[in-house]
């Protein structure tokens, strides 16, 4: 589609979201919304007709991209047929969703609760191992992020959790691995996948075993710098969790439905949770949807006793006939694969050769469709292009970086002194390049801030 001009339409737009629209994760008076006109493919444009490259896929959930038709006909299709049910039915559009979903998923998580996207998976996640071990603790990693609700805002472990931490969630954070910025001095990986574990055991022993009914990790953390863990620690949090009795749930919402080059991430270490949470690429945003895949001996558990929880939009059919025709979609276009060889062949080795260029890049580390690069002022001693959590002035070097990215058309996704690189899994090798070149010139923008 050729994007037509029409900025007199961009202006209403535009005057409509600032007198109305209340946003997410914002101080309203100092944002300034893009207004969007269309998208497509890997790309989206303004009102004013300028095109950018979805480097960020929304909020790294467009896997299939913007407008896929055959999701599209599927949507349409289902309203056509029937727009809306209850959740206590049996309804063709969410049962074969689940068979899908199911048959996908690693191990024997062959059943599905459906939510209406990733924060209330996590919810419902955190409820049934609460219920099924009879234990209130949670322990979750810090660097991490499990969705914006009461609890699952309580278990994430960044700064968004600071302005409604109750401090009574029953939640403990813990470090996860992280080799570049290492909390126990590690100088490989074989010592901080040791180091980590050491450390969650003691403090699993210390917060006392029987009182803890959960540990949740990110597979592969996202927004939090897409740290890929090294091999033997989800293997050895596993092993842990089965010595102590705790449920282990991996949370797959951002990692899941091909991003890392897998259907699931948690396939990349041959490890399967008790529970897994997905949303996002599970139909690609096109209508929210999320849920939680759920072990025999968990559901075993509600047999005869009933779940206490639920969602009016459970199972949703329009959300889930987009989730169906996503994974056909992805299934016979081979997606997956075209995120698992773009990832090996193109993307990991472009972004080792643009580190070699520029100062400005500490490390790069991803999978797939999942990349991250970490920017700092200066390599040596590894201080951040700016503080953590910066805004404001602190955070002018990120700023102008993002902005000489979206000047050359490309829309890059930000996150304190990191970009990701996380485009479609349907993207082709020509677009990658030309986002890549981009990012290229843009980092010439952060390395001016370097030592």
């Amino acid at each position: 589609m050729t994007p037509q001009p029409n900025p007199e339409a961009g202006a209403a737009v535009k005057a409509a979201d600032r007198d109305h629209v209340f946003h997410s994760w914002s101080a309203q008076e100092l944002i300034d919304p893009l207004a969007v006109a269309g998208a497509e493919g890997s790309y989206f444009w303004d009102y004013d007709g300028r095109r950018y490259l979805d480097f960020s896929s929304g909020l790294v959930y467009t896997n299939i991209g913007y407008q896929h038709p055959k999701v599209v006909a599927a949507i349409q299709q289902q309203a056509a047929t029937m727009t809306t049910f209850a959740p206590a039915f049996a309804v063709e559009a969410r049962s074969e969703a689940a068979r899908l979903i199911a048959e996908r998923t690693p191990g024997d998580l062959n059943k599905i609760f459906f939510t209406n996207g990733g924060a209330d998976a996590v919810e419902h996640a955190v409820r049934m191992a609460r219920l099924h071990t009879g234990r209130p603790k949670v322990l979750s990693a810090y660097r991490s992020y499990h969705g914006g609700t009461q609890q699952a805002v309580n278990i994430t472990g960044d700064p968004r959790r600071w302005a409604s931490d109750s401090g009574t969630a029953g939640v403990v954070h813990f470090w996860a691995p992280y080799l570049y910025r290492s909390r126990f001095y590690a100088e490989t990986e074989e010592q901080e996948c040791a180091r980590a574990l050491e450390h969650l055991e003691t403090t699993i022993r210390f917060e006392g075993p029987s009182t803890i009914a959960a540990i949740i990790l990110e597979t592969i953390p996202g927004t939090a710098g897409i740290m890929v863990p090294p091999p033997g620690y989800l293997a050895g949090v596993r092993e842990l969790c089965d010595t102590y009795g705790i449920v282990f749930v991996l949370d797959e919402v951002m990692a899941g439905f091909g991003r890392t080059g897998e259907w699931f991430a948690a396939d990349l270490f041959d490890v399967t949770p008790d529970l897994l949470t997905f949303a996002k690429g599970v139909n690609s945003g096109y209508v929210p949807l999320g849920g939680v895949a759920i072990s025999g001996a968990i559901a075993e558990t509600f047999g005869k006793r009933p779940y206490p929880g639920g969602l009016t939009y459970s199972g949703h059919p329009l959300a889930c006939a987009a989730a169906v025709a996503t994974i056909n979609v992805m299934a016979e276009e081979g997606v997956v694969e075209n995120a698992a060889r773009l990832g090996a062949d193109v993307v990991g080795p472009e972004l080792r050769a643009l580190a070699e260029r520029h100062p400005s890049v500490g490390e790069v580390r991803g999978t797939g469709m999942f990349w991250a690069l970490e920017l700092v002022r200066d390599r040596e001693t590894r201080e951040p292009l700016v503080p953590y959590n910066a805004a404001g002035e602190a955070n002018a070097p990120m700023a102008a970086f993002a902005a000489a990215a979206k000047k050359g058309g490309l829309w890059p996704f930000v996150n304190m002194n990191r970009t990701h690189v996380v485009p479609p899994c349907t993207i082709g090798e020509a677009e990658l390049k030309e986002g890549l070149a981009v990012l290229d010139a843009a980092l010439s923008v952060a390395d001016e801030h370097t030592r």
